[in-house]
């Protein structure tokens, strides 16, 4: 690899995580934006879409607390309601450009309840289509269950090696890879539970990352918290939360990875800022504590939008005040008090 492109990827993946910002995820497919939109009476066409994230991105002031964007391939190709392409409204707006590449979770075969992520045929032909539109970044999710015999062996290694091979592409076509391996908080495991199997999937991750020659200075990891699943009659607390997800990074995550940001993975807004102000609060620690958010950011101004553009300056400041809590979480300053005197 070139020293300009390794310098560029170096770069890019600290400016996407840079002190006070966090990363927003609005990369939900079109069926799960719809199924969003059809619980509040929103209907989901192409335009009604694009209304709904270029109002989040170009709400004032967003800058300060949002380093980037992840968009999906309606987005990346459209142009805002003004006419000016989407990517050039994020780079006015000092937001790095991201998109989506993989083509989702499929049935494993020999697996059952078990998923591989697929899209790598012709993935570096989109690639270089993408980065030419304007993309700096790229994102490739896993998702893991967990369960009786859950994860496999080969459920871990297939998608581990399929994540890494997208990085490894994403890199060679100039873009960061965001590396987003999720184990899923479904189920009644307890803490201890999910610990174990994130080691699992970590150690298996990185494994392949080094396999495939990826630069690990020009990533960006995107994991799930250490948290209680779901329906665990015991949900630990925020400080049980930072100490085992802490404590599970330090063992599996190479110093050389400018920064982890991690996912909300369904929790709401208040809980995953308390959570992850209490990581921070823990430093020093040798990368970068921050967020890549979707609902913990997007509610409730998806809410208060509803499909109205009467309803942007409102839906605005809500999403402002959750991307501000956000930030100061990612600060370690977070409290729930702040919610309210900060609404």
């Amino acid at each position: 690899m070139a020293m300009a492109v390794v310098g560029m990827l170096e770069a890019t993946a600290r400016a996407m995580v840079a002190p006070g910002k966090g990363i927003l995820a609005i990369d939900e497919t079109s069926g799960t934006c719809t199924k969003r939109f059809d619980e509040l009476g929103i209907e989901s066409t192409e335009h009604s879409r694009r209304d709904y994230r270029e109002m989040l991105i170009i709400t004032p002031g967003i800058a300060a607390y949002v380093s980037g964007a992840i968009l999906v391939d309606e987005t990346i190709r459209q142009r805002a309601a003004e006419g000016k392409p989407l990517v050039e409204v994020l780079n006015a707006n000092d937001i790095i450009p991201g998109i989506k590449v993989d083509a989702g979770a499929k049935s494993m075969a020999g697996a059952p309840g078990e998923t591989v992520t697929e899209g790598l045929d012709g993935l570096a032909g989109r690639l270089h289509e993408y980065q030419e539109i304007g993309a700096r970044f790229t994102k490739w999710r896993a998702v893991f269950r967990i369960g009786r015999r859950m994860p496999s062996r080969r459920c871990v290694e297939a998608n581990a090696h399929a994540l890494a091979r997208y990085a490894a592409l994403a890199q060679d076509a100039g873009l960061v890879p965001i590396v987003e391996p999720e184990v899923l908080m479904d189920g009644d495991h307890d803490i201890l539970r999910c610990q174990e199997v994130t080691e699992e999937v970590l150690h298996a991750v990185f494994g392949q990352l080094v396999t495939q020659g990826c630069l690990l200075e020009g990533m960006v990891l995107k994991p799930n918290m250490v948290i209680s699943g779901s329906a665990c009659p015991k949900q630990a607390d925020a400080a049980d939360i930072a100490e085992l997800t802490l404590q599970t990074v330090r063992r599996c995550v190479p110093a050389a990875v400018p920064g982890i940001a991690f996912l909300s993975g369904g929790q709401t807004g208040e809980g995953a800022c308390s959570n992850l102000s209490a990581m921070v609060s823990m430093g020093p620690l040798p990368w970068e504590l921050t967020y890549s958010f979707g609902r913990a950011l997007q509610y409730p101004a998806l809410e208060i939008w509803g499909g109205d553009a009467a309803n942007v300056p409102a839906a605005q400041s809500a999403f402002l005040h959750r991307t501000r809590m956000t930030s100061l979480a990612r600060s370690g300053g977070y409290s729930p008090s702040l919610e309210r005197v900060s609404a």
